[in-house]
Order: C-alpha cells, then structure tokens, then sequence
C-alpha cells in the first residue's frame, strides 16, 4: 500500500487560522487598516507556505537518493514517478441515455445496472433456433 505522507503539518494549520482569523476581522469591519492586515497575512502566510513546499521537495530529493542508493531501484522509480506525477484525481463520468454528462458514483453504477440489464434481457429473450 502507498504510504500517505502529508505536506502541511500544525504548523501550517497555524498559518491557516491566522488567515482565517485575519479574514474574519475584515469582514467585520472592512476598513483600510483591515483590508492592509489581510494582504499582509496572506503574503506572509504564502511566503511560509513556499518555504514549505521547498523544505518537503528537498527532503523527498534526499530520500529517493538513499533509497536508489541502498539498491531499492523498484522503490525508488515508483517514488520517482509519483513524485514527478503528484496528485492526479479521479474522475468518474459518463453519458445517460439523454447524452448528458453526469460523474457521481451512484449515478454511475445505477446507469451500469441499467445498461447491462438491458444487455442481458435482450440477449436471454432471443430463442436460438437449431439448436
């Protein structure tokens, strides 16, 4: 199983309340010296956040280097391609019989039944003669 690693950790939970915090403060009050406290937040909060992301890429950089290192170059190209990937949602769509789009799991697997219900009760109606 892949392993979740997470990028922000409490601290980064930190940065966000102060921007919330400081977002909520405007809202009550939106007055200039507010609206200069929010750019401020959210400079810095994006600058800490940068540094982050920098800290955990040189960190990921180090580890696949160990790991490709130590011999464990199956390991080490996956983590490699994940890495170079990063995160890729899934999405489930599909056409009705409108032609419309729809992408909710339910939806989706109520359209399978219905087609292939009717797949099949059409193919068992059928009589084979001959045989």
């Amino acid at each position: 199983m892949k392993r979740h690693e997470p990028l922000f950790d409490e601290g980064c939970l930190g940065f966000l309340d102060h921007r919330k915090q400081a977002k909520m403060q405007w809202f009550r009050g939106p007055n200039q010296s507010n609206v200069n406290n929010l750019t401020t937040v959210r400079h810095e909060d994006s600058r800490l956040f940068r540094n982050k992301m920098k800290e955990y890429t040189k960190d990921k950089i180090v580890e696949l280097e160990t790991k490709s290192k130590m011999e464990n170059i199956r390991y080490s190209h996956r983590d490699i391609s994940n890495f170079k990937k990063g995160y890729q949602p899934r999405i489930n769509i599909a056409p009705d019989e409108k032609g419309d789009w729809f992408r909710f799991s339910h939806s989706l697997l109520a359209r399978c039944r219905n087609h292939f219900s009717q797949l099949f009760s059409t193919g068992s109606s059928k009589k084979m003669d001959g045989i």
